[in-house]
């Protein structure tokens, strides 16, 4: 080998190499409840789980980096690909909860949340950091069925985002950044099933991706987050509640306005469904916290009954 293709190869491989760092959490933790909250369905194109190793692709400020984690013993191993190696490495902390601040929370307001907190001790709230891809997400799911947001979201970042680098369990790809959904074309909008409402909502927040994810990073408290995010036209509260949950781990984040998390919190805590008004009255003993409830709700394994059929979605896009 020349001593020019000898330096060509010293500066291709260590991007190409994986890095590698270990994680001692000081706390429990169900890595696979804790980021399996992050999925939006088994064909998420920005993360795959697969065994006990969680694969994500990551969209970093050198490029798209691939991050592979799973727990052995009491250890987190993680090991990154691609050129933002240290950016995703950096941020495994915070994805396992390191940052999840749980003080003032009593379980024993209720027997199912105390029970569910008693069996899944290592459930923690994770901080992705990734303000617009959580508000991208968050603005396809508004008003449709999870089947719709899914296959929207995977069609989408399949064609718009960028491929993950590293040996990825199928083909990956980072989310669009701000400025790549702004300029998705206004067919592949109806190619995806994406309703106008929803399309002309993320371009326009496109618009000013980096400035809201910089507003709602340096927001003081979830109220003043909220504020930035419903500031934009077409994001209301529930789309609000679903970006900081994921992007910031905000402990109090409600989704009010869901079509289903009304019913299930009235069910498991009291046997009936309820409204939002009544989820809200519910939740109260746990201000503050009330994210966290939610969670451990949700973990109890305690559902509403389906009262009939699922819902079958409409399709408008050969009309």
């Amino acid at each position: 080998m020349t001593s020019t293709a000898q330096s060509a190869a010293a500066e291709v491989a260590p991007s190409d190499a994986p890095r590698e760092t270990v994680y001692r959490p000081s706390h429990p933790l169900d890595l696979g409840r804790t980021l399996g909250f992050l999925r939006r369905g088994t064909g998420d194109p920005t993360m795959v789980i697969t065994g006990s190793v969680i694969w994500r692709a990551v969209r970093t400020p050198l490029g798209p980096t691939t991050l592979a984690v799973r727990t052995i013993g009491g250890e987190v191993r993680a090991t990154a690909w691609g050129p933002g190696t240290d950016f995703a490495l950096d941020a495994v902390p915070a994805l396992c909860g390191a940052h999840d601040d749980a003080e003032g929370f009593d379980a024993s307001h209720h027997p199912l949340v105390a029970e569910s907190a008693h069996r899944h001790p290592g459930l923690r709230l994770t901080r992705t950091d990734e303000v617009f891809d959580a508000l991208a997400c968050a603005i396809i799911e508004q008003k449709v069925t999870g089947m719709q947001a899914f296959g929207a979201w995977r069609w989408l970042v399949s064609r718009f985002g960028e491929r993950a680098p590293g040996p990825t369990p199928r083909p990956m790809f980072t989310a669009p950044t701000a400025a790549q959904w702004h300029r998705i074309p206004s067919w592949a909008w109806h190619r995806a099933g994406v309703e106008p409402p929803q399309s002309r909502t993320l371009v326009r927040a496109a618009e000013r991706g980096d400035r809201i994810a910089h507003a709602v990073r340096t927001a003081p408290d979830g109220t003043a987050r909220d504020r930035v995010l419903t500031s934009l036209p077409g994001v209301g509260v529930w789309t609000s509640a679903e970006t900081r949950a994921r992007a910031l781990g905000d402990t109090d984040a409600v989704s009010v306005g869901d079509y289903h998390l009304a019913h299930e919190i009235g069910y498991a805590l009291t046997g009936t469904r309820t409204d939002d008004a009544g989820m809200l009255e519910l939740l109260a003993p746990w201000t503050g916290q009330r994210q966290r409830a939610v969670r451990l709700i949700a973990a109890s394994g305690v559902h509403e009954p389906r009262r009939g059929p699922r819902l079958a979605p409409e399709n408008h896009r050969d009309r």
